[in-house]
């Protein structure tokens, strides 16, 4: 029916130009409006004709100013039918345009973005669009929208990259004002670099802006993030230096120290400078906690969210970091709702008098990292098993993944789901959560990305959870953080603000993973058959100084033992940090093997087999890495700390149905790694109960920790109806 409407309304449309045309036929529009309905209506050849009879018989000027006032016509109702999704309608009319005015650079520009819509890019098609000669001829700088609609999509075709890159440097080069490009470069850049797992992509885009303009923070805060991932480690330093070096403002050099943290760490031979980096961090939030000043900008509140996120990497003392934590968080609150007043009335839960225990209860995740990642290998199992009589699963997912199976399984797995592409904008995920009326919003991240920092400031659910991701925010619009017996000492609450909600037996359980074929074993790193092979393989921030002393005099004091460490940005920089304190130590570097990151998690399973025993790292231990490595049934070491990331491995070790290989002081960690290295006969005892505890250890079952998980839920709903 909308179609006969609409051809309707096109007959309408034509006659009236046509007697429009009888009447005036000096008035050019006339001539423009009746070929752009013909168009509408299939009637290419007729369209063309009535054009060229408008333009026809007039100077070169008045040519030139015909043919601009048709462009504009046309490219408007280019504009109205990509609003409309008519993607194939648009083209049409969009290859026409490229017919009359070659060189237009809005329509070359939605032209291209019109053929990813529609599948018809190859090289032969780009070839002909002829764009950068366009460009380098016209010098005209297109619409802001449109220039960032086509970057977003063009950076997702590996061919079209270069082309990509090419525009970007000549527009941005020939620009009047490189500011109003800023947007699209950084957003572009970060779908790069979380999208695509494209950091290097992401870094030429934001080198091409730096390059125009050298001292812009966000394009260089964005490229000291990437230079970090891709390993650029003095690069990734130096501009966090840099941008310390430039800066006045408290707020501003609490994360660009942060950012240089992150740089130390992850360059592995920078211990010394981060733990000084660490105390300046300490001290310039104790600062700005005394200072508490209004911050009106959110994105600096959002960079404030996180900024202590390197603590437990180093130090374990949380009864010293987390109050201060809680101040910093609270801060952050305090801002974020002066500034977001407007989405707090919108969107804030408020009480209603009508809820009742009796009920279908909304569960809300919140997550990036819905994903092949440590969170959505574990949390995959709580939406297994999810009772959907009981519960309604919704799923937020923040920067999706363009190609990513696991995502996929948690989009099919949830009631409803959401991805959330523009992370610039917390009303529209605030407003999808407070419209599904979400009871219970669980944050899986925590402080790993600041984006759900302003989500959980506004409160669009009654109860806020923290689950997985790091360890409890602080925030303290957050209710509950989930724990177990082990995960947390007795004295935890002391120094918490959200409610310390243990769990019976543990706070996390898997169902297995997956593994597939080895591609590594020892003739291939020469080690030989009768050696014990340990095995560390953490990302770069764990590799802590003190702790790592301790696994080389571990190897040092097992005969016929090997360290097999696997490398995470820099395998280099890795090398070099355990050699010089091996060195250190008196132990030959020819017990170390140092082996790259694995094509996929079920090839880095598999190859984890063949390690002996697995060194846990401290004061940060592993969580997936440790799951992986019991599931697998390898003995493991573990130092068990005060604080949440030094006790992870215990609880699971715990719930696996062992005790062997968890010590409590730095002289147990070094025993127990000498007692299993010798002991065969511990070792397979070891072995065995792992195997065995597959059967019913409280870690391997999925389906009772969801039942608890439940519980809990049903729980803290009563509660809240209690209370209102």
């Amino acid at each position: 029916m909308q179609q006969n409407s609409q051809l309707k309304d096109y007959t309408q449309a034509i006659q009236y130009y046509e007697n429009a045309i009888d009447a005036e036929p000096d008035v050019k529009s006339h001539y423009w409006h009746l070929g752009l309905y013909l168009l509408l209506q299939d009637k290419e050849q007729e369209a063309q004709l009535t054009w060229l009879m408008g333009i026809a018989e007039g100077t070169t000027e008045e040519v030139q100013l015909w043919t601009t006032e048709l462009s504009q016509i046309l490219y408007r109702e280019i504009e109205k039918q990509v609003t409309l999704e008519n993607y194939k309608q648009a083209w049409v009319i969009s290859q026409h345009l490229r017919e009359i005015n070659s060189h237009y650079i809005n329509n070359l520009l939605f032209n291209l973005y019109l053929a990813t819509q529609l599948e018809l890019l190859d090289d032969e098609y780009v070839q002909q669009l002829d764009l950068i000669n366009a460009i380098e001829e016209e010098n005209i700088n297109p619409d802001i929208e449109v220039f960032s609609k086509v970057i977003h999509k063009l950076i997702e075709y590996p061919g079209l990259r270069e082309l990509t890159l090419e525009v970007v440097n000549l527009l941005l080069n020939s620009s009047s004002n490189i500011n109003d490009y800023t947007y699209t470069i950084i957003s572009a850049a970060i779908k790069a670099e979380l999208s695509l797992i494209n950091a290097n992509l992401a870094i030429q885009l934001l080198e091409i802006y730096i390059n125009v303009n050298p001292n812009h923070p966000e394009v260089l805060i964005r490229l000291a993030f990437c230079y970090q991932t891709t390993g650029q480690h003095l690069n990734g330093i130096n501009t966090a230096k840099k941008l310390i070096d430039s800066s006045d403002n408290l707020a501003d050099k609490v994360f660009y120290n942060h950012l240089l943290i992150r740089g130390l760490l992850i360059s592995a031979g920078s211990w010394e400078e981060a733990c000084l980096a660490i105390e300046k961090q300490k001290n310039l939030i104790s600062s700005l906690i005394q200072e508490s000043p209004r911050i009106s900008d959110t994105v600096r509140i959002l960079r404030l969210y996180t900024s202590m996120f390197f603590f437990p990497y180093i130090t374990d003392t949380p009864n010293i970091i987390r109050p201060l934590q809680n101040q910093l968080l609270n801060l952050c609150l305090n801002n974020f709702e002066l500034n977001s007043t407007q989405a707090i009335n919108q969107y804030r839960y408020t009480a209603n008098t009508t809820k009742t225990s009796k009920k279908i209860l909304k569960i809300g995740y919140l997550s990036h990292y819905l994903r092949q990642h440590s969170v959505g290998w574990i949390a995959r199992w709580l939406f297994k098993y999810h009772d959907s009589d009981k519960f309604k699963i919704y799923s937020y997912i923040i920067h999706p993944r363009i190609q990513d199976n696991l995502q996929k399984f948690f989009i099919e797995s949830s009631y409803q789901a959401y991805s959330i592409e523009d992370v610039n904008s917390v009303v529209k995920i605030t407003e999808q959560i407070h419209k599904d009326e979400i009871d219970i919003l669980v944050d899986l991240d925590s402080l790993t990305i600041d984006f759900v920092g302003e989500v959980l400031a506004v409160k669009p659910a009654p109860i806020q959870v923290t689950w997985l991701g790091w360890d409890a925010s602080g925030l303290p619009s957050i209710d509950y953080f989930i724990a177990d017996p082990y995960v947390l000492p007795e004295s935890a609450q002391n120094y918490y603000s959200e409610k310390i909600w243990r769990l019976p037996e543990t706070y996390v359980a898997v169902g297995g993973f997956e593994t597939d074929v080895p591609t590594l074993r020892r003739e291939d790193i020469d080690i030989p058959k009768d050696a014990i092979v340990y095995f560390v393989g953490q990302k770069d921030y764990k590799r802590h100084l003190e702790n790592t002393k301790l696994q080389l005099r571990i190897i040092k004091q097992v005969p016929n033992s090997y360290l097999l460490i696997k490398g995470f940005s820099d395998l280099e920089a890795c090398q070099k940090f355990y050699e010089q304190l091996a060195a250190a130590e008196g132990l030959d570097t020819k017990y170390l093997r140092f082996i790259p990151q694995d094509i996929t998690e079920a090839i880095h399973r598999a190859n984890l087999t063949i390690a002996d025993i697995v060194l846990d790292t401290y004061p940060y231990n592993g969580a997936t890495t440790t799951l992986e490595t019991l599931w697998l049934g390898i003995p493991i070491v573990t130092r068990v700390g005060q604080q949440f990331a030094a006790r992870n491995s215990y609880t699971m070790m715990i719930n696996a149905g062992i005790t062997e290989g968890i010590a409590w002081t730095d002289e147990e960690y070094v025993e127990w790694g000498v007692r299993l290295g010798k002991d065969e006969k511990l070792r397979q005892e070891v072995v065995w109960k792992l195997i065995q505890g597959r059967k019913n250890a409280p870690l391997w079952d999925a389906e009772k920790f969801t039942r608890e998980m439940e519980k809990a839920y049903q729980q803290m709903w009563q509660k809240y109806v209690d209370t209102k």
